[in-house]
């Protein structure tokens, strides 16, 4: 997915100025979050606006969307304006922790699709290695503070991440008063190792409801599972 522009069913994401670009990341937890039910939506690190668009496509909230680079968020808004949503949908330039320490607006709904990865090997841009690296940016626990902070009381915070740094999350989200409320596992196929964590949390303890999706067959096509989930999305699926 690494073309300057990628067509969606109803919507189209330019993402020539972005770093980061549209990924099976993003649309597997735009898919995966539930949404309807939300009046106000937050998007942590909206990169292209991919996720943010998605859950306009799901509910008639009101979104907001987050971003730390500059050229990322004046694209976003581009991509928002050339959306069928365009009035429910701001694409806001600052970081996170001083958005959450300034902003008197709480969320019915927070997704992020954090762009980095802890210990992962260095990016070829500098760009892409700043947008990837937890140090650089945000802290996993400084992520689960804001978005607590964020939330109504009846809120729910959703997030996909590499399982290591999932399994974390878990354990920092619980320090900080968000709780496992689902949880899906991705695997590629049938007998490889869980590569996302897809996961749900609430501010009070709950249990969780867990399952896993596989994204491929034995021969390499699309699992219906994974069809299904996306079939809103993808155009063909």
């Amino acid at each position: 997915m690494s073309h300057s522009v990628f067509h969606f069913r109803h919507f189209t994401v330019h993402q020539d100025r972005c770093a980061m670009k549209v990924g099976t990341d993003g649309v597997l937890l735009g898919a995966w979050t539930r949404s309807a039910d939300a009046h106000r939506v937050l998007d942590i690190g909206t990169g292209t606006g991919l996720i943010a668009l998605m859950m306009a496509q799901k509910s008639n909230a009101i979104i907001d969307a987050i971003e730390i680079d500059g050229d990322a968020a004046s694209q976003a808004q581009d991509n928002f304006e050339s959306s069928t949503w365009k009035n429910r949908l701001y694409s806001i330039h600052d970081s996170i922790q001083h958005f959450a320490a300034t902003s008197q607006e709480k969320y019915d709904l927070i997704v992020s699709n954090p762009p980095y990865f802890m210990g992962a090997h260095p990016a070829p841009s500098e760009a892409r290695n700043v947008a990837r690296h937890m140090d650089q940016n945000l802290k996993i626990e400084e992520l689960a503070e804001c978005a607590k902070n964020l939330l109504n009381p009846t809120g729910r915070f959703c997030i996909i991440l590499p399982h290591l740094e999932g399994m974390r999350f878990i354990d920092y989200a619980s320090t900080h008063g968000l709780f496992l409320s689902r949880l899906t596992r991705v695997r590629t196929k049938s007998g490889k190792t869980e590569k996302r964590l897809l996961m749900e949390f609430k501010p009070q303890p709950c249990d969780a409801e867990e399952n896993e999706i596989l994204l491929q067959d034995e021969d390499g096509n699309y699992t219906e599972a994974y069809r299904k989930l996306t079939t809103e999305f993808y155009p063909g699926m």
